[in-house]
C-alpha cells in the first residue's frame, strides 16, 4: 500500500503517477457504474395497478432517476478507506471509497460507499489513538470532476501521525486544507469531504433527538443542519417519507442558495419554506401581508403572551345554553334541559381539545343523550340513529348558537379593530399601552372596514397561523431543520413548533447575531418555545472562513452581546487581514479603500448604517467607482435580502459574490461577468453575507441605529464578521469603546 502523497495544494499529479493512474481508472469505472444505475431505472416502467398506484409508481421512479444523476464537476468520491488485516473491525481487511452517493457495479459489489453508511464513520473520525480499525486512510484532490492528487495518512502504527486530529489545521492534510479554502463559485455545495468530527457527531444524530446547533460565524451550523436531514434520509427513509422532512430559512433567496446541496447528495424530496410561507400558506388566497409593524408593535405581537390572548378571544365565541334542546324524532320528541347541555359543554372543555373538534363532539354528544333518553323509553336505536340526531336541524342550529363556527381571519380582525374586545382577551396579560401598541382603534388611525382592507404583517400572520391551530391542529412532520432560528420571536417559534411536534428537529444559530427586536432571546427559551426543552445542546466555535484576527476582533464584543457564549477561534491566519483606520471624512475614505481594494482579486462588500447609505452610494457614483446597492430595489428588511445579495445563514465569498455557511465548505452568491465587484451593504442586511474584502463605514453609526444598545452591538459583530479575507474599519467618530483593548 503507497503511503506516498502526491501534492495536494500545489500543481495537479503527474498523469504517470501509477497510483493516480489506477484511481482514475476507479472513478471512470464508477461513473459509469453511476449511469448504468440510471439508465436501468429509467428503462423501468410501472405495469398493472390501478392508474393512481401506477402514477404513484412511476413518479417514485423518475424521483430515483433523478437522485442518481451525476453531475460531473463534482467528485463521485472523496476518500478511500482501507481496512487493516489485524486490527479489530467487522471491515478487517475490506477496502471501500467514501463518496456522495452509493454506486454498485454489475454484480452488485460496491463501487462507492454513501458517506452516511456506518462503514465510512471512520473517515471522519479516525485517529492515531482511535484508528477505528483503518490502516489507512485516502484522501483524493480534484480539479473539477478530474482527480489529481491522492494523501495518504497511516492509522495502523506504521507512520507517525502528522498532527493531533479533530480540525483541518491540526491535521496536517494539505488536501483537506486547500479543499476548505477552495474558491466558491455559485450555490452552497455540500461538505462531506471535509465534515469535522464534532460536525459529524451532530450529523449523525438519531432521529429521535432534537439537537440545537449554537455556532459562530464560519463554523459550518446550516451545512451541519442540512447534511443532518440527509443522513437521517439514508437511515430513516420510510419513516421520512411518511412523516415528511422539512428545512426552514430565514428567506427565500437563502432557500434558493441551498437548494442544491440535497439533490447533490442524491435526496431530492426534502421540502423547504419559510417562516412566512409557511404560516400563510393556509390562507394565501384571502389573506395578504401588505403593511410592517414598528419593532415594538413586532415584538409585542411576537410575544408568548399572545398565545393566550387568542385562546380567550376564541373560546369567548362560546354562549351559554339559556333553554333546553327539544329534538322530534318521528311522533315523539325528545328533551335535553339547558343544565344538561352546559354540563356537555364543560366536559368537552376539560378535555382540552381544540376548537374545531370540541364542536363536533357537542354534536355527538347531545346526539348520544338524545339516544339514552330513546332507549329508556323501551327503543332500540343504533349508531345511525345517533348520527342522523347529530346532523338533524335542531341539533345544528343549537351547536351554531352554543358553539359557533369561527373563520380565524375574521376573530383576528375583530380582536385588532375593537379596543375593548382586546381588553377583554388580555387583561391581566397586556399593559394599556402594549395594548394600544397594536389595537388599530386605539392607535389613532383609520380603522379599515373589512378583512380585506386591512393592511396585514407578516406578525399577523403568526398571529393568524396560531389561531389555525387551536382551531385545528396543524399537521406535524418527521424532522424539521430551522436555520437563523435566534431571530424568530416565540410566536414564530410555536409555529415552527407545531409542525414537528410529534417529531424532532435540528435548530441552527448564533445568539450573538440575534438583532431582531423580537428575538425570544436565549436558547433556553427558544427551545421552550418551539416545545423541544430537552434539545440536546451543542456548540460550534471553530470557524473556517473568517480569518483569525478578524475574528478575534469582532469577539471583544461578546462580553457586552452575548456573554453566555465562548468566544470563537479561527483556523485561518491571513496576513494583514485586519486595518484600523481613523479618518476626516468617511465617504471619500470610503472611496479610496474602495479603489484599493479593487486593486486585488475578489468581491468587496461595503456595510454602513442603513442611513449613511445614500451618501456612500452617491459619493462611488461621482468617483466613478460602480457598484450594486443591495435592497435598493426592495423593501427588505432584518432577516430579508435583495439584488444579488446572499441569503442570512453566514454566506462565504471567495472571490464572486456571496453564498451560504457551509463551515468547512462555505459557497458564494453567482455573479455575472458584468455585474460590479462592489457591493453597497445596509447593516440591516449584512447577516449571512460574506465577500473577500470588507469595509466597514462608521461603526458608532451601525450601533447607534438600532433599538436597543445590544441589538446594535450584535449588529456590528454579524457586520465585522462579514469579510473571508480582509477587513478595513473606517471612522471618523470614536469606536464603540466595547472595542477597545480589554
Amino acid at each position: 500500500m503507497p503511503s506516498s502523497t502526491a501534492p495536494a495544494s500545489a500543481a495537479p499529479s503527474s498523469i504517470d503517477d501509477p497510483v493516480i493512474r489506477a484511481e482514475r481508472a476507479h472513478l471512470a469505472a464508477s461513473r459509469a457504474a453511476l449511469r448504468t444505475m440510471r439508465e436501468e431505472t429509467l428503462a423501468l416502467k410501472a405495469q398493472g395497478g390501478t392508474a393512481w398506484s401506477t402514477g404513484v409508481l412511476n413518479l417514485a421512479l423518475q424521483a430515483r432517476a433523478a437522485a442518481l444523476l451525476d453531475h460531473p464537476d463534482v467528485p463521485l468520491f472523496f476518500g478511500r478507506l482501507d481496512y487493516s488485516a489485524t486490527l479489530p473491525s467487522e471491515y478487517r481487511g475490506e477496502r471501500y471509497y467514501v463518496g456522495r452517493r452509493h454506486v454498485h457495479d454489475a454484480v452488485g459489489d460496491p463501487m462507492v460507499i454513501d458517506w452516511r453508511a456506518p462503514v465510512s464513520v471512520a473517515f471522519y473520525r479516525a485517529s492515531a489513538k482511535d484508528p477505528y480499525g483503518l490502516a489507512l486512510r485516502r484522501r483524493f484532490g480534484f480539479s473539477g470532476g478530474e482527480l489529481t492528487a491522492y494523501e495518504d495518512e497511516p492509522l495502523d502504527g506504521t507512520a507517525a501521525a502528522a498532527a493531533a486530529p479533530g480540525t483541518a489545521a491540526s491535521s496536517g492534510s494539505r488536501i483537506l486544507t486547500a479543499e476548505i479554502e477552495r474558491p466558491r463559485v455559485g450555490p452552497m455545495r455540500d461538505i462531506v469531504a471535509t465534515i469535522q468530527p464534532e460536525q459529524d457527531e451532530i450529523v449523525r444524530a438519531d432521529l429521535t433527538e432534537s439537537v440545537c446547533v449554537q455556532g459562530a460565524p464560519g463554523t459550518g451550523k446550516t451545512a451541519v443542519g442540512l447534511h443532518r436531514v440527509a443522513f437521517l434520509l439514508y437511515t430513516h427513509r420510510e419513516r421520512l417519507k411518511r412523516g415528511g422532512a422539512l428545512v426552514v430559512g430565514p428567506n427565500r433567496q437563502f432557500l434558493k442558495y441551498i437548494e442544491q446541496v440535497l439533490p447533490a447528495l442524491g435526496e431530492v424530496d426534502v421540502a423547504q419554506a419559510t417562516v412566512e410561507e409557511l404560516v400563510s400558506k393556509s390562507f394565501a388566497q384571502r389573506f395578504t401581508v401588505r403593511g410592517t409593524d414598528s419593532a415594538e408593535t413586532a415584538r409585542i405581537k411576537g410575544d408568548a403572551r399572545m398565545a393566550e390572548v387568542l385562546h380567550r378571544a376564541l373560546w369567548s365565541s362560546l354562549c351559554a345554553p339559556t333553554e333546553a334542546l327539544v329534538v322530534p324524532r318521528g311522533v315523539r320528541k325528545w328533551r335535553v334541559p339547558a343544565n344538561e347541555l352546559q354540563e356537555h359543554i364543560d366536559a368537552i372543555r376539560e378535555r382540552n381539545v381544540r376548537y374545531a373538534a370540541g364542536r363536533a363532539m357537542l354534536a355527538q354528544r347531545i346526539a348520544h343523550a338524545v339516544l339514552t333518553r330513546m332507549e329508556a323509553a323501551g327503543e332500540s336505536p343504533d349508531d345511525r340513529v345517533q348520527d342522523a340526531v347529530a346532523r338533524s336541524r335542531p341539533v345544528k342550529l343549537l351547536v351554531d348558537q352554543l358553539w359557533p363556527a369561527v373563520d380565524p381571519i375574521k376573530l383576528l380582525f375583530a380582536l385588532l379593530s375593537s379596543a375593548q374586545r382586546l381588553a377583554e382577551a388580555a387583561d391581566g396579560l397586556l399593559g394599556d399601552e402594549e395594548q394600544a401598541l397594536i389595537c388599530w382603534e386605539r392607535a389613532g388611525g383609520k380603522v379599515p372596514r373589512t378583512p380585506g382592507a386591512a393592511r396585514w404583517t407578516p406578525a399577523d400572520a403568526v398571529l393568524l397561523d396560531e389561531l389555525a391551530d387551536q382551531l385545528d391542529r396543524v399537521h406535524s412532520l418527521a424532522h424539521v431543520v430551522l436555520d437563523e432560528a435566534q431571530d424568530l420571536s416565540p410566536m414564530q417559534c410555536r409555529a415552527v413548533g407545531r409542525r414537528c411536534a410529534t417529531g424532532s428537529a435540528t435548530v441552527l444559530g448564533d445568539v450573538a447575531q440575534a438583532t431582531t427586536a423580537w428575538a425570544a432571546g436565549s436558547w433556553e427559551e427558544t427551545l421552550r418555545h418551539l416545545g423541544k426543552p430537552e434539545a440536546v445542546r451543542e456548540e460550534l466555535t471553530q470557524g473556517f472562513r473568517v480569518p483569525r484576527q478578524v475574528i478575534e476582533y469582532a469577539a471583544r464584543l461578546l462580553p457586552y452581546a452575548a456573554p453566555q457564549l465562548a468566544p470563537p477561534t479561527s483556523v485561518r491566519q491571513a496576513a494583514g487581514a485586519l486595518d484600523l483606520l481613523a479618518v476626516a471624512d468617511v465617504p471619500e475614505a470610503t472611496v479610496k479603500a474602495a479603489a484599493s481594494a479593487l486593486e486585488r482579486e475578489g468581491s468587496i462588500g461595503i456595510i454602513a448604517a442603513d442611513a449613511s447609505i445614500d451618501v456612500l452610494a452617491k459619493t462611488l457614483t461621482e468617483n466613478g467607482i460602480g457598484h450594486e446597492v443591495l435592497g435598493a430595489d426592495d423593501d427588505a428588511s432584518d432577516g430579508r435580502v435583495s439584488d444579488g445579495g446572499a441569503p442570512d445563514g453566514d454566506i462565504a465569498d471567495d472571490g464572486a459574490s456571496s453564498g451560504a455557511e457551509s463551515g468547512a465548505d462555505e459557497s458564494p452568491l453567482e455573479q455575472t461577468a458584468t455585474a460590479p465587484r462592489i457591493s453597497l451593504v445596509p447593516a440591516s442586511l449584512a447577516k449571512g453575507l460574506e465577500y473577500d474584502q470588507v469595509i466597514v463605514a462608521e461603526p458608532a453609526d451601525i450601533v447607534e441605529a438600532e433599538y436597543a444598545e445590544m441589538l446594535g452591538l450584535r449588529r456590528l459583530y454579524v457586520v465585522l464578521t462579514r469579510a473571508v479575507s480582509a477587513l478595513t474599519v473606517l471612522h471618523a467618530r470614536p469606536l464603540p469603546p466595547q472595542l477597545a483593548e480589554g
